[in-house]
């Protein structure tokens, strides 16, 4: 894995245009809705092509040589477009663990983009997923804690699925946790997905993390997940990400 030279502080401005990555990138964006309130809790950041293309043919392009720089233009593109967007809910932003050599260091642009975007940092969360293979554990916790001592929130995305599940826990602790879509998928029809979730829930609020439901494509789905103590939700019953842009919501 190929590192930046002595850590190199990327630009803001560099970063932005996507820091000669080799190809251009943008952001698409979807709420997470606090449905107690009938409120946006978070917007997700969502890579997309420049023409809007999804996010397989964005990370189609990324390599061992580019994911650094990659991971960097991410966060810096999200803030700059958040600030555009005059997104005042918190901002959710995905980070890739195997891109972050020294969080102290990788976390200095992400710093620079707030303050020159005029985005207060404590409005950001950093989520990570499962479905990215985390060699080394004990960095993963080093990243997540010290996000958490600058101000950043965390959450763990695609929980239910990939490499760890429920022994990652043991290792670090985040403010959120992403319920994956596989076991929300018709829920309102599936005892043993509720079951299952029910317990999630009932063992994430014990260890102080808040819960996000994703992927809900239907009221029953939603209003199955309600009753299991879930009130933070994600997915196209609400709204679908919209590209450099907010979308509307449906609040039925």
């Amino acid at each position: 894995m190929q590192k930046p030279p002595d850590f190199a502080e990327l630009s803001c401005q560099q970063c932005a245009k996507a820091c000669d990555l080799g190809f251009e990138f943008s952001m698409a964006f979807q709420p997470i809705i606090d449905w107690a309130h009938k409120r946006v809790f978070a917007y997700e950041a969502l890579a997309r092509g420049p023409e809007g293309q999804g996010a397989g043919w964005v990370f189609a392009q990324v390599n061992e040589d580019n994911r650094y720089r990659f991971d960097q233009s991410c966060r810096v593109k999200a803030i700059q477009l958040a600030a555009k967007l005059g997104i005042e809910s918190y901002l959710s932003i995905n980070f890739m663990p195997n891109a972050v050599y020294r969080p102290e260091l990788c976390i200095r642009t992400t710093l620079a983009a707030a303050e020159k975007y005029g985005f207060n940092k404590k409005r950001i969360i950093f989520e990570f997923t499962e479905n990215e293979q985390i060699i080394d554990k004990q960095h993963l916790r080093n990243i997540v804690e010290h996000y958490l001592e600058q101000g950043f929130l965390t959450a763990i995305d695609d929980f239910g699925s990939g490499y760890n599940g429920l022994e990652l826990l043991t290792h670090l602790s985040t403010n959120f946790v992403k319920l994956d879509m596989s076991l929300i998928r018709n829920i309102d029809q599936d005892k043993k997905r509720q079951i299952i979730v029910r317990q999630s829930v009932n063992m994430l609020q014990e260890l102080d993390m808040f819960v996000i439901a994703e992927g809900i494509e239907t009221a029953e789905e939603r209003d199955t997940l309600l009753k299991l103590g879930v009130n933070l939700f994600q997915g196209y019953y609400f709204a679908k990400p919209a590209f450099e842009a907010l979308p509307d919501i449906s609040w039925n």
